[in-house]
């Protein structure tokens, strides 16, 4: 079969590889229909993930079952399901507690995991063997492990489209806005207007967000930030992000923000003050925390800093910030299986846009290599990338 795959920094290629076969009485095999380029894909072809080794790679994907394990009978030949991009096995501790991005038995290589992280994290697809080693969607098949807990069923009469972000991108925008606790009334700013955040400044509004302040640069997401329904944007290359928060709030502060953007943040305009930025600008690329300084830096005391963007090691932040101001800090990867439903519904209620942030559609794999590279560089205004097989 045909698939993408990782060969070093700045390499991806269309290879053949073998088709995938039945591992486990769990597993189903499924003819991958869609699936997309995601931001946090850009990570590997930059090279920023250890353990990469020639892996197919793609976590948002979905497509026609086509082979089942002996004696499954959550799914059938010929049904439509949607992926979760982390494998659950549905009865540990951390699953039964909602935590599925931390499932405790999905990552085959949870030593490894632990060894970086203190204790380890579910399996993903396609996203180093740290995380399990297992084949990606941005294939012509896949097989999806403990396919009878995470995997969801398509609701009859929605296409791909509708539902194909439900995988990851959707529900990660969710999560980082119900991490602000939004009761209505608040103003809420988010860092980067890239798929992530254009998911999470529509879930902000649905929950009541009064303002919705939307950091970004490039002119097509700013517009993608003020159809999803920012009120307020800032062009972080040409105003002091902070300055310019405090005199939307009057002074106050936002009351919770959102990091979308992750360990690949520039600097903006002035970059950041004080000894931070010396520190920073001595750093790799791989590990400034640019967006996340300022985040920290313009929330209200006692607010809430919600970072869904992905983070792969240590950075210098300022915690003197985060203690004088009593501030909350969450994060982490999305508990996908959570959200499914909800998100479901709210999708057939047509509350949530899911088509406009797509840019570049193809049917072909071998496209893969050059709208990857289109991507990154923001080039012929490219936001997300949907391949359609």
């Amino acid at each position: 079969m045909k698939a993408l795959c990782w060969h070093g920094r700045n390499d991806i290629r269309c290879d053949t590889v073998p088709d995938p076969k039945i591992e486990d009485s769990r597993d189903v095999i499924i003819k991958v229909t869609s699936c997309a380029i995601c931001g946090s894909d850009l990570h590997l072809m930059d090279g920023l993930m250890p353990t990469m080794d020639g892996d197919v790679l793609g976590h948002e994907f979905m497509g026609e079952v086509v082979e089942v394990g002996q004696g499954f009978t959550k799914f059938k030949k010929g049904d439509r399901i949607v992926v979760p991009f982390n494998i659950n096995c549905g009865s540990c501790r951390q699953c039964k507690l909602g935590n599925y991005s931390v499932c405790e038995r999905s990552n085959r290589n949870a030593e490894m995991a632990a060894a970086q992280f203190g204790y380890t994290t579910a399996g993903l697809f396609g996203y180093s063997h740290l995380t399990g080693g297992y084949a990606g969607g941005q294939a012509e098949y896949v097989r999806v492990p403990m396919a009878d807990v995470a995997p969801m069923k398509v609701p009859d009469g929605m296409d791909d489209e509708s539902v194909l972000f439900l995988t990851d991108i959707l529900p990660t925008g969710w999560q980082g806005a119900e991490h602000c606790e939004i009761q209505g009334g608040e103003t809420i700013a988010i860092w980067g207007a890239g798929p992530v955040g254009i998911f999470a400044i529509q879930s902000a509004k649905i929950m009541g967000a009064e303002r919705i302040i939307a950091i970004e640069t490039v002119p097509e997401r700013i517009a993608l930030a003020r159809k999803a329904g920012a009120t307020d944007i800032i062009d972080f290359m040409n105003e002091d992000v902070f300055e310019r928060i405090k005199e939307i709030t009057k002074g106050q502060g936002a009351d919770g923000v959102i990091d979308c953007v992750g360990m690949e943040a520039s600097a903006g305009h002035g970059g950041i003050t004080g000894v931070l930025s010396t520190v920073q600008e001595k750093l790799t690329a791989t590990e400034r925390p640019y967006a996340l300084a300022e985040a920290i830096k313009a929330v209200r005391p006692c607010g809430i800093v919600s970072v869904p963007g992905v983070y792969g090691g240590p950075i210098p932040i300022n915690m003197g910030s985060i203690v004088q101001k009593g501030l909350t800090l969450k994060s982490g990867q999305t508990h996908v299986k959570r959200y499914l439903e909800p998100l479901t519904k709210l999708i057939q209620e047509g509350k949530i846009d899911m088509t406009s942030l797509i840019t570049h559609r193809s049917q072909n794999l071998a496209d893969g290599p050059d709208l990857y590279k289109a991507f990154r560089d923001k080039k012929d205004g490219c936001v997300k990338v949907v391949f359609h097989l």
